[in-house]
């Protein structure tokens, strides 16, 4: 074989592992598993969504149920609007359904958990969820801690 062929397949090996890579990383991401068409919009307010990211997951029960889709200053309130982008499948959330910004771990990133109520009446698209609970911020915790033991 001469160089010039070898390089080809090597030139060819690399391409091939670069686009697997890639691939790889989209399936591992999981970006695309909430698309828009098989959805509907859910939002809610929290007086502190702390760590909330864009496209962070939803959860009913540590069940993946969506995703959030925005996160927003809310001027009139002062507090954060969240919309959230939950998957077609589960469209009998109970209307007293409550949402609370949790963390994954310790120190592991937030997601949004879901607690469905008992209510007859579902959530429908465009509607709020009213029972929050804010996410706890660690930092907060520890001043409080720190300066209450000081206090004893």
């Amino acid at each position: 074989m001469n160089t010039k062929s070898i390089e080809i397949y090597v030139g060819l090996f690399v391409s091939s592992a670069i686009a697997a890579l890639f691939f790889l990383a989209l399936q591992v991401s999981n970006l695309n598993a909430f698309n828009q068409n098989g959805s509907y919009t859910l939002s809610a307010h929290f007086e502190n969504a702390s760590g909330l990211k864009n496209k962070a997951v939803v959860s009913i029960a540590g069940v993946p149920v969506g995703r959030v889709s925005s996160i927003q200053f809310d001027s009139e309130n002062y507090d954060a609007f969240i919309k959230m982008r939950i998957d077609a499948r589960y469209k009998s959330l109970p209307s007293d359904t409550s949402a609370s910004i949790f963390t994954a771990g310790l120190l592991g990133e937030k997601y949004i958990g879901l607690n469905a109520g008992g209510l007859d009446e579902f959530l429908q698209d465009g509607d709020t969820i009213e029972l929050t609970q804010s996410a706890i911020v660690l930092e907060e915790l520890i001043s409080k801690f720190l300066f209450n033991a000081k206090d004893d």
